[in-house]
């Protein structure tokens, strides 16, 4: 059987389950017992390069040693073991990351999982079916690659506002204009399920340079990222032992903003960040006092980007999405863009299409990239258009990473010398932008207004509107609460 359909018979068995409730509980469940069993798959690679390796959670609780026998333990008795001792058994683990630092990754990775399913024998079948997976081939854990993503989708669609997937085609096209190089170390301050970081180990493979244990050794110490919520937490860790990396401890469970600014000293700076952090949402009371009195704001998207203008070191470079909002919105706003010139030559933004988040969220969108040491002097912009014969992605049909070709060539090379305007670039000097008041939401002076007459069409764009407008409604209900809530304080 495909690993495409193995995975669509675990959903279909866990439905019948009276205790799953749901598509984010379904993903949840089947989280941990893939980390399990990919956790397992490990194990015994190691296993065999070192005679005297030993495991660092108790062999019990190691797949094979529970799951692997299909005739093996079920019903009640399975749902003892893995409520009664499998969860207690790696949650209490004495492990540190010095002390015992694969058997740590699985500690945090089961430090707020759950075991939903209330009928052992249905969970026999499933781990049956898991086990039916063979993460030792290498063809299998190519497909599963695919399949991981399809389920990271099904993740996104049941999240919250400011959360979701980040198309295959927009990573890939960010790590590929970023170029990240072996030993430079690499950081997604909100790295969700790790799609980013996964991408970048992929392109640092690709480009020839990993050639030696050492070199492996070098690309598995540089990739770093922070979740704040625990599934995505624990597939972004999943991702990363797929992927190769055999203690991916600095796939840390928290919240980057969490931290006082300050606080990050010269020691922790990075070269590169490529993100796409949370936006259209607001943070909790309390985050923002961990940032400028000047720049203060509870708007995730707006503190994400401080924190990355933070902490790039000299000459580092970034790649991140961020909403219209960010480039048009004022106050606050304006000062951290001020602050983003200042610092850092922003000499691009890429201007996407409307539905490329699409169904998750229809807010515009831009990729931003830029470097930290010399203040901007211009921006190149570029309108990434849909295709002619696509009106609007969606789920079934997102963008494809061909889409990005006319911009890689337009792009220039490392250096980005000999771009030129053209129908979709346009440069806008430094001057302007300040003439402006900073206001980065600058049109297309080469497109006239397209004025839409299909009805379809204006029915979709009043949707999308109207959209827009209900998430500002709620995040001017937020602000309003706890403004309201600070007075009462007083």
């Amino acid at each position: 059987m495909s690993v495409s359909n193995i995975v669509k018979s675990i959903q279909d068995i866990m439905r019948k389950d009276a205790g799953v409730d749901g598509d984010a509980q379904r993903i949840g469940q089947m989280a941990w017992l893939l980390f399990l069993k990919i956790y397992d798959a490990q194990e015994e690679e190691l296993e065999l390069m070192d005679d005297d390796y030993e495991s660092p959670i108790p062999e019990e609780l190691l797949w094979r040693n529970w799951a692997s026998d299909k005739e093996g333990i079920t019903g009640d008795r399975m749902l003892d073991f893995i409520n009664n001792k499998l969860f207690p058994g790696i949650k209490n683990l004495h492990a540190t990351p010095t002390s015992n630092a694969r058997g740590f990754v699985a500690k945090e990775a089961f430090s707020d999982a759950f075991n939903y399913m209330k009928n052992g024998t249905l969970l026999r079948q499933v781990v049956n079916k898991v086990d039916e997976i063979d993460f030792n081939s290498s063809d299998e854990r190519h497909t599963f690659g695919d399949i991981y993503e399809t389920i990271l989708k099904d993740l996104q669609s049941s999240g919250n506002s400011g959360e979701f997937y980040t198309p295959r085609a927009v990573t890939r096209f960010m790590v590929d204009m970023i170029n990240p190089k072996l030993g430079e170390k690499v950081m997604d301050p909100a790295c969700g399920t790790g799609g980013f970081l996964a991408c970048t180990m992929d392109f640092i493979k690709g480009s020839g340079s990993v050639n030696t244990p050492e070199d492996n050794q070098r690309l598995q110490k540089q990739i770093h990222g922070v979740e704040k919520k625990q599934l995505p937490h624990l597939l972004c860790t999943t991702n990363m032992l797929l992927h190769g990396i055999e203690v991916p401890s600095q796939i840390r469970h928290d919240n980057t903003l969490a931290r006082p600014l300050r606080d990050w000293g010269p020691k922790e700076r990075v070269k590169v960040v490529v993100a796409n952090p949370p936006f259209g949402g607001m943070e909790e009371d309390g985050i923002e006092l961990n940032f400028p009195a000047a720049t203060r704001t509870r708007e995730t998207a707006d503190l994400f980007l401080q924190l990355i203008i933070h902490i790039l070191e000299a000459n580092g470079r970034a790649a991140i999405v961020l909403p219209d909002g960010t480039l048009f919105g004022e106050g606050v706003k304006t000062k951290i863009k001020e602050k983003l010139l200042d610092e850092c030559n922003l000499h691009t933004i890429i201007r996407l299409p409307n539905s490329v988040f699409a169904p998750y969220t229809s807010i515009k969108t831009n990729i931003l990239f830029f470097e930290k040491g010399t203040p901007t002097q211009d921006i190149w912009y570029y309108e990434q258009q849909l295709p002619a014969s696509v009106k609007a992605y969606n789920k079934t049909k997102p963008m494809k990473v061909a889409e990005f070709d006319g911009c890689k060539q337009w792009w220039g090379g490392e250096p980005r010398k000999n771009r030129i305007e053209n129908e979709q670039a346009w440069k806008v000097s430094i001057d302007e932008i300040k003439a402006r008041n900073y206001n980065l939401d600058i049109k297309n002076p080469h497109q006239e207004e397209h004025i839409i007459h299909n009805p379809d069409e204006l029915l979709s764009t009043y949707a999308q509107q109207q959209n827009d407008i209900q998430q500002l409604r709620d995040q001017l209900k937020d602000i309003l609460a706890a403004a309201l809530a600070g007075d009462s304080n007083k």
